[in-house]
């Protein structure tokens, strides 16, 4: 695939028959979907992928394409390191080039505060494997050429790597189904069948599935999915906005994070660029349920979000959508095959202006592609990879916008979890029962 996101335009790819019966149902075609398949087919299970839309079509193919340690919240690094591991492994599995390049990413300070906060978070860098580094203004210039203001300091990870998202996750799902995997796209799961207090299957709009296990990797989706059968999660789910570039000089190999703007170089010879810490919630009533979960991130960063009063008809949170229904009922699922939110053209335009302004030499910086994503959070900005309070249910959801990154090592650990294997890593910090065990909502390092 040659292309950007993944849109409705597209066919489906995968449209055989459902079968009877499967050791686990994945709902949802993303990244972690694909892969928790993989690794469970790997261990020996009978897997089925349902997708509402198609594969990869939401944030798997609309995220910035980073695969990053750089930045983690600590408790996700060993993961992390597990990810880029698999990453390399996949990629040589793969009959597509997926754009796997180790070529670092930065985060560049222009204050005081920002330097601390890289300091501060250093230390955890070394013992899972990262390279991090501080970076002076003159290593800064040599890293990228002409940069115009060079600011005072930089945090750099040369072992990070990046990746082309609409290629690669699709690739994976292709080794999915070359080892066993069964993947239907256009099929909606529409709620679990629920017998004696356990998942027996799920209900799809195309029939019923049984399956002793589920694992529900629906991103944006998985909070409305969870309410449904009576199981709150405070997810919401805020807009990111991405551009593409047409083919441009080199000004830097490794993706970079400046005061207005990130970027990262393609395969094809363009930047992606994206508005650097600033998304936007679309408010409904998840949204005011969730707030009480969310108070910390919004003292810590109260302008790190604009808030948007009313999200579009079908979002998860719209205002109007349906929040219950049965297995006989037409789903908000169906409804809106892919979620695709529009970009704004002006605050595109003015992305492509900021980067003609960070390297004066590119002049003109034109776009080949716009696109936006909704991105699944949580209060403390790290994922739920656990069992649920429904017995055969598990959930891996809430990525905050690393999903792509550490998706093959989450997949890993949600189908050794679906298979009563252990999990490999200290699961601790993303424990489902931390939303009603009375936990202190605590985001990570600031960095």
């Amino acid at each position: 695939m040659t292309g950007f996101p993944i849109t409705t335009a597209q066919a489906p790819q995968y449209t055989g028959a459902l079968p009877d019966a499967v050791d686990l149902v994945v709902i949802g075609g993303g990244i972690i979907g694909i892969c928790t398949a993989l690794f469970a087919a790997r261990g020996g299970a009978k897997v089925l992928v349902l997708e509402k839309g198609l594969v990869a079509a939401e944030q798997s193919s609309r995220n910035w394409g980073w695969i990053r340690q750089q930045g983690r919240d600590p408790d996700e690094m060993p993961i992390m390191a597990e990810a880029q591991r698999l990453w390399g492994e996949l990629s040589r599995e793969t009959n597509d080039a997926v754009g796997l390049v180790q070529a670092g990413v930065t985060y560049l300070a222009y204050t005081n505060k920002r330097m601390d906060s890289f300091e501060q978070w250093l230390p955890h860098a070394a013992p899972n494997g990262a390279n991090s580094t501080l970076l002076s203004q003159g290593e800064i210039a040599a890293m990228y050429p002409g940069l115009k203001e060079v600011p005072m300091g930089a945090l750099h990870t040369s072992s990070d790597f990046r990746a082309e998202p609409w290629v690669a996750v699709p690739a994976m799902a292709a080794i999915a189904v070359r080892e066993g995997v069964q993947i239907v796209e256009h099929c909606a799961v529409r709620c679990l069948d629920v017998s004696g207090g356990k998942v027996a299957g799920v209900v799809t709009e195309k029939g019923s599935v049984r399956a002793p296990r589920v694992v529900l990797a629906g991103g944006a989706w998985s909070s409305l999915f969870l309410r449904n059968h009576g199981i709150s999660l405070p997810q919401l789910s805020v807009r990111s906005q991405v551009a593409a570039t047409v083919p441009l000089a080199d000004i830097g190999q490794a993706a970079a994070s400046s005061k207005n703007l990130a970027f990262r170089r393609r395969a094809d010879g363009g930047y992606t660029l994206a508005p650097s810490g600033m998304a936007e919630l679309f408010v409904g009533p998840d949204a005011f349920r969730a707030l009480p979960k969310f108070i910390n991130q919004l003292r810590r960063d109260p302008f790190g979000c604009m808030i948007k009063p009313f999200a579009p008809k079908g979002f998860p949170d719209a205002w109007g959508i349906k929040r219950r229904w049965s297995g006989q009922d037409v789903t908000p699922f169906e409804q809106m095959r892919i979620l695709d939110p529009k970009p704004v053209p002006r605050k595109m335009a003015k992305l492509a202006r900021d980067f003609a302004a960070m390297f004066p030499q590119l002049g003109e910086v034109k776009l080949k592609a716009t696109w936006a994503g909704m991105i699944d959070t949580l209060p403390d900005i790290v994922p739920v990879i656990d069992h649920t309070p429904l017995e055969g249910l598990i959930v891996g959801t809430g990525l905050s916008g690393h999903g792509f990154g550490i998706g093959p090592a989450v997949g890993r650990i949600l189908a050794d979890l679906a298979a009563g294997r252990p999990a490999g890593h200290d699961l601790t910090r993303f424990r489902f029962a931390r939303f009603t065990d009375g936990t202190v909502m605590e985001p990570g390092p600031d960095v």
